[in-house]
């Protein structure tokens, strides 16, 4: 997997995709991330990328030339191939978990693009763009930090980026749910202690509560991604008595925190 960043902020974009997890694997060959500063693409000595929009307004709009030339540039040096260009912006669809694993297996190479001020010369967008992303709905000074989460949640799933595929198939959003409850030591921190059953050894029971502890904490906190998940699909009888279990648990968690003193 390769992603190429068009931004105007490439210092900002590099510090954060070339450390850690992410630097590690770029190191090892499983992934490349490449910057470009947009304004390396002008054509005129002030390094100028945006101008008044027409029509009037406040603000300033990103030029449709100097994007082009930079876009145009990485295009070139993927030869053959045909990066997936994306603008990060709040008109665009929600990003999930669901969409990093659409562009991870249907696309090798990806093309970021970072927006700025007021926006973006539609022009651009037009010739260019194939899709655009919004991390939810809500608006930021610029597409860096959209390109970066985007970034990540992609590249996370590469082999080889991760130790092991249950690395991210055990977390949130992958099947629907969200992720069990972790622990960590010491087995008592500030009078609160760890489950007992994650101390049994007991495989089997630990792979039950987790499930348990998923459906249960899914129900509580985002009942309309559960509304969402196919029960259905759970046929054995282990599976059913364990979402059962879950669900007794939930209401009764609930009903304790509705009687609580406000």
């Amino acid at each position: 997997m390769r992603i190429d960043i068009l931004t105007l902020f490439p210092e900002a974009v590099d510090a954060m995709l070339n450390v850690s997890i992410l630097g590690r694997a770029q190191e090892r060959g499983y992934i490349t991330i490449q910057s470009h500063q947009i304004r390396s693409y002008t054509t005129n000595r002030q390094m100028q990328v945006d101008d008044y929009p027409y029509g009037g307004g406040r603000g300033a709009v990103m030029q449709a030339d100097p994007l082009y030339r930079c876009w145009a540039h990485v295009r070139e040096l993927a030869g053959e191939a045909e990066p997936w260009t994306v603008f990060l912006s709040p008109c665009g669809r929600t990003f999930t978990q669901a969409v990093a694993r659409e562009l991870k297996e249907r696309h090798s190479r990806l093309i970021l693009v970072c927006g700025h001020y007021e926006g973006v010369d539609q022009r651009f967008l037009d010739e260019c763009v194939d899709e655009e992303l919004s991390l939810g709905d809500f608006v930021l000074t610029g597409g860096e930090i959209p390109a970066m989460a985007v970034c990540d949640a992609v590249c996370r799933m590469i082999p080889g980026v991760l130790p092991d595929e249950s690395c991210f198939t055990d977390e949130s959003h992958w099947n629907g749910l969200l992720e069990y409850p972790q622990y960590s030591r010491p087995e008592e921190w500030h009078g609160r202690k760890v489950p007992e059953i994650l101390l049994s050894g007991d495989h089997a029971k630990v792979d039950a509560w987790r499930k348990k502890e998923s459906y249960k904490r899914t129900m509580l906190r985002r009942p309309d991604l559960f509304a969402k998940f196919g029960e259905s699909t759970l046929t054995s009888k282990a599976e059913r008595k364990i979402l059962q279990q879950a669900k007794d648990e939930a209401g009764e968690e609930a009903a304790a925190k509705a009687a609580k003193p406000k």
